[in-house]
């Protein structure tokens, strides 16, 4: 590519991207801006690694408005909703949430997004680089007297960290009430808001959903908080690889369907003996035949990150791909998830990765590589 080809294309890239509700606040923050899923995000701004560090140590504040935040309505939405997902949605009481995969015809995995019991309505948050093909998805497989919102007007906030709670406690007083997926409606300042005790690094935290309006002076509020720093896609990334948390479009795709993709967990037990999800019969077949491949975490030697596209080999046999990849602060060292043949996925198989032409130690690991700390009813 010529330079005049490249200045075009990101010339192109810059016009079809779009600016975030605080994206003049992150900019005034020092946020470093890339392009991510259509939209301008900050990657860091005082940098990943002290970033990361921060959010296992204190709590740190992440923009995550570029997630698609939906909500259905009408008669039966739990049982319309379990045509196209594996989750047992009719038992989710109000006030709580479920991960679970939206599927394709075959089985495979379109999106993973969170489903919530909000009393008079289902909220859904669905990855933003896929939010439109998830929108038309579900209109044109949701029966016509379901009722689907697109919240365009609202923002969505992320505190994570061993001490969000102390920090969001002090502006919403609800908060602290909450244990790992559970949420509830609140104000603030006059606001309407919905928090939800969730999160993409491991760590206990909140995402907190409100008006676009508010998101500068909620923002600001939680950031006077000497506990909180704000947090780009940069650290995102590292946590929630060190967290064994995928990330769609690179650990998932409908190639992929769950027992694949190592979320045979969201498959909940009343589906697994009634069916009635897409692809079910495959997906069935995996969770009693096994199925061919599976993701899996690698433990890499040496300082070389291994990153994403890297070929995996058993001896001279290509047998996979990493997905994702890179330094993991918390653990010292490299690390990567990706697929590996089902008879090689046992923690401790040694594999070989392809980085520029040489052959790199792997190890299979479990994962999480580092230990989640979610707050549950036991308060562990």
């Amino acid at each position: 590519m010529t330079e005049t080809e490249q200045l075009d294309e990101d010339v192109a890239i810059a016009a079809a991207t779009e600016a975030l509700p605080l994206d003049a606040w992150h900019r005034e923050k020092g946020g470093r801006m890339v392009e991510f899923a259509g939209y301008w995000m900050p990657i860091q701004y005082e940098g990943i690694m002290a970033e990361h560090l921060w959010v296992r140590e204190n709590a740190g504040l992440f923009d995550v408005s570029h997630m698609g935040q939906l909500a259905l309505s009408g008669d039966n939405v739990a049982e319309a909703l379990e045509t196209l997902v594996p989750g047992d949605i009719s038992a989710l009481k109000p006030g709580r949430m479920r991960y679970s995969l939206l599927l394709d015809e075959d089985g495979g995995i379109l999106d993973d997004l969170m489903i919530t019991n909000e009393g008079d309505q289902y909220g859904i948050v669905v990855n933003g680089a896929v939010k439109w093909d998830d929108i038309g998805y579900l209109r044109e497989n949701l029966p016509d007297d379901i009722t689907l919102n697109h919240n365009e007007d609202y923002g969505l906030l992320a505190l994570q960290g061993p001490k969000a709670v102390d920090a969001l406690a002090r502006l919403v007083p609800e908060a602290a009430g909450l244990v790992f997926m559970q949420a509830t409606r609140a104000t603030w300042n006059g606001h309407a808001i919905a928090i939800s005790r969730s999160g993409y690094t491991g760590e206990d935290g909140f995402e907190i959903s409100l008006p676009n309006e508010a998101l500068t002076d909620f923002a600001d509020a939680l950031c006077a908080m000497d506990e909180v720093k704000p947090i780009g896609l940069g650290a995102r990334d590292s946590l929630r690889l060190e967290a064994g948390l995928p990330l769609y479009g690179h650990d998932l795709d409908p190639a992929i369907d769950p027992v694949e993709g190592d979320l045979a967990f969201a498959i909940s037990k009343r589906r697994r003996e009634e069916g009635g999800f897409p692809g079910a019969a495959r997906i069935l077949g995996h969770l009693a035949d096994g199925s061919s491949r599976k993701r899996v975490g690698l433990l890499v030697d040496g300082k070389m990150p291994v990153r994403e596209g890297a070929k995996l080999f058993d001896g001279n046999t290509e047998i996979g791909v990493v997905t994702s990849g890179g330094f993991a602060p918390s653990v010292g060292a490299p690390i990567a998830m990706g697929y590996v043949p089902t008879g090689l996925s046992a923690p401790g198989t040694a594999v070989a990765a392809e980085v520029r032409g040489k052959r790199v130690h792997c190890t299979v690991a479990a994962m999480p590589f580092v230990p989640h700390n979610y707050v549950r009813k036991t308060g562990a």
